[in-house]
């Protein structure tokens, strides 16, 4: 069972110090929001990124992916209806692309939905042709550094592009290159109308990586979801097969417990179900 957790809770604390309160926990992973390290993606210099991957490894951590890829810097958006706008969106995805490669990464996971709504005469089948242009140039390097472009449906309160795992899914079945799967998140999940098990056999052919939380906005655990039915339905299709054994991910978004009580509990929690659903 491999258990990772994103970086962007513990803020600007010095990344040794982050690394080795990860590890101590137990934790395999941590999952990188570019932001807390720079603006831009590009302004992370090649020694920068040799020292935040070195830290990471001998501390026994992979850097496995990035998450929230276009908070910074301004001016991004997958949809848009500005020809402009989409292809300075579609090279950042390439910067993005090389930045996880050389941390290690294996995953982008596209969230950001503020970047990514619908805008001001913007049709539902326009804003998916737009995003397939923004996402098909780096899919080259993505293949070349074994990087995959992972689609995250997000619940309707965030955003109206792509709220459910059947649209997730339609987009990667356009889009039809390997390098181009699905994201799942447990509170994005809890937003359909169907049993999350349920969702999570939808997505599973196209799988790549899985996020752990409430709906409380915590941790897993924290609230009052249920996680067997999850755990089993993961194991079902696969995913946490010990062939493949898929990471999960901790993303919290309330921090008011502390970023420290969040990832002991959510680590404790989850290797109290895995465990139990063996």
């Amino acid at each position: 069972m491999k258990f990772a957790i994103c970086n962007e809770g513990f803020e600007s604390r010095p990344w040794p110090d982050v690394c080795d309160f990860v590890a101590s926990l137990g934790y395999h992973g941590i999952e990188i929001a570019p932001f807390i390290f720079a603006d831009s993606a590009d302004q992370i210099s090649q020694q920068q990124r040799r020292d935040i991957r070195r830290t990471a490894e001998q501390r026994g951590l992979q850097l496995i992916g990035l998450h929230w890829l276009l908070v910074k810097p301004p001016g991004l958006h997958i949809t848009h209806p500005d020809p402009a706008t989409r292809k300075r969106t579609a090279d950042y995805f390439t910067t993005l692309t090389q930045l996880c490669s050389d941390l290690g990464g294996h995953i982008l996971v596209i969230g950001s939905p503020n970047q990514r709504s619908l805008q001001p005469g913007v049709t539902p089948e326009q804003a998916l042709t737009n995003a397939i242009e923004v996402f098909r140039p780096s899919l080259d390097l993505a293949a070349k550094n074994n990087v995959t472009l992972a689609i995250e449906p997000l619940r309707p309160a965030q955003t109206d592009f792509i709220t459910t795992a059947a649209q997730g899914l339609d987009l990667v079945r356009r889009i039809n290159h390997p390098n181009f799967q699905l994201h799942l998140d447990v509170i994005a999940m809890s937003s359909e109308p169907k049993p999350i098990p349920d969702v999570i056999r939808q997505g599973a052919p196209h799988l790549a990586h899985f996020h752990v939380n409430d709906p409380s906005m915590q941790g897993p655990g924290m609230g009052d979801l249920n996680y067997q039915p999850i755990i089993a339905a993961l194991r079902e299709v696969g995913y946490l097969a010990p062939t493949k054994s898929g990471w999960l991910s901790v993303e919290a978004f309330d921090f008011k417990p502390g970023i420290e009580r969040i990832a002991r509990e959510s680590i404790e929690y989850l290797r109290r179900i895995t465990a139990a659903s063996t």
